[in-house]
């Protein structure tokens, strides 16, 4: 059984940081230490930062992957793989995958491409071909009319963990700004002003007639297979007590300050985008990550469309709202996802838990990635 020792490092464990030497075994951590290793084969890190492997509950960078341009398809194997390989380099080392059940406009292709995509990771990752560790996070369109028939058959997929309810529609939620769903949509599927106004009118009626049936279906298929439960974009008390009674354990993207205080009061684990810390502001208009880190009610980072943003945004967060130091901050990426989904065996650096590690270099500009290790085993 392999053996790996880092040292001469600076270990975050928990709410402190230690300068030490860290040891695995096989996949799991065997001991740390206040000491430097005098061993030949250890691994001197030269005074660099080591935290646990990053865990990222919210991306739709396969989607990406699958599309990276407008009607342009790639061969979702090769495209699992592509994605993969930006993930592990990202340092994240447990990645669920947020595939959209649903849609909002018939011009895309997630509905379609959504098995294909889900068993290719699932075959890959049987396969031994995965540098990260995947799983599922299926993110169910509400208002979307076919959508339980979507969902059913994915329940069935052996790497899903988590379920959210998300609703598009023009006036709710993300959109309560309806010029901002103009600008966004109309710009997005370069629709004439004729065509939004249609796709407008659809969409709400979509959101009368199907919705809260929708709603209902999701909250039933996660109970009764005990999964997680996230809601969407939640904008007031309302939208929080009616995520509270479902049962939901993370609040994912709130768009206001009283959608994400209500919350976290509520016990919900909230969830922002790492984007949002880096460019200092939500790309949709709606309210700033740091803020909520201000208001003490920011608990989880996703790196959602930008794998890159999640180490960098967590250390943003240390160094631009006072308060969170770089245990705190380290948490949002690491410790705080990986209990909201019950992954008990990682998320910190601990003796008997995985060896998920990331070793960086903090720099004027961005954290420069060395080193990531799954399981003990190097993948970047």
């Amino acid at each position: 059984m392999s053996e790996t020792i880092l040292t001469n490092a600076r270990l975050v464990l928990g709410d402190r940081v230690i300068h030490g030497t860290l040891a695995s075994r096989g996949d799991v951590i065997t001991d740390i230490s206040e000491t430097r290793s005098q061993l030949a084969s250890a691994i001197d890190c030269e005074g660099d930062i080591v935290i646990p492997g990053l865990i990222e509950l919210h991306t739709d960078n396969l989607e990406r992957h699958v599309t990276p341009r407008p009607a342009t398809y790639w061969p979702c194997d090769a495209a699992v793989l592509g994605h993969d390989r930006e993930i592990a380099a990202a340092g994240i080392t447990t990645v669920f995958n947020a595939l959209c059940v649903g849609e909002v406009h018939s011009r895309t292709a997630r509905v379609k491409l959504l098995n294909e995509m889900s068993d290719a990771v699932e075959e890959q990752m049987a396969d031994g071909a995965l540098k990260a560790d995947h799983y599922f996070h299926w993110r169910c369109e509400i208002s979307y009319s076919g959508m339980i028939d979507l969902l059913e058959p994915l329940m069935d997929y052996k790497r899903l963990r988590l379920l959210s309810v998300m609703d598009h529609t023009p006036g709710q939620r993300q959109f309560t700004d309806i010029n901002r769903y103009v600008e966004y949509y109309q710009g997005k599927f370069g629709m004439t002003d004729e065509e939004l106004k249609s796709f407008i009118a659809q969409r709400e009626e979509d959101q009368r007639n199907h919705s809260a049936r929708n709603r209902e279906a999701v909250v039933r298929f996660a109970r009764d297979r005990g999964l997680k439960l996230a809601s969407h974009d939640d904008a007031t008390i309302p939208h929080v007590e009616e995520a509270a009674r479902d049962g939901m354990a993370i609040a994912e993207f709130p768009t206001t300050v009283e959608a994400a205080t209500a919350s976290h009061r509520a016990g919900l684990q909230v969830l922002m985008g790492a984007p949002n810390i880096v460019r200092g502001k939500s790309h949709s208009g709606n309210v700033s990550a740091r803020e909520l880190g201000q208001h003490g009610v920011l608990d989880i980072l996703s790196s959602d469309y930008v794998p890159g943003s999640l180490l960098y945004g967590a250390l943003l967060l240390a160094q631009t709202v006072e308060g969170i130091d770089l245990p705190q901050a380290v948490a949002t990426v690491t410790r705080n996802p990986a209990r909201a989904v019950g992954l008990d065996d990682r998320g910190e650096i601990g003796i008997g838990l995985r060896a998920d590690l990331v070793r960086f270099r903090e720099t004027r500009k961005a954290p420069v990635i060395r080193d990531v290790w799954r399981g003990g085993r190097k993948i970047a």
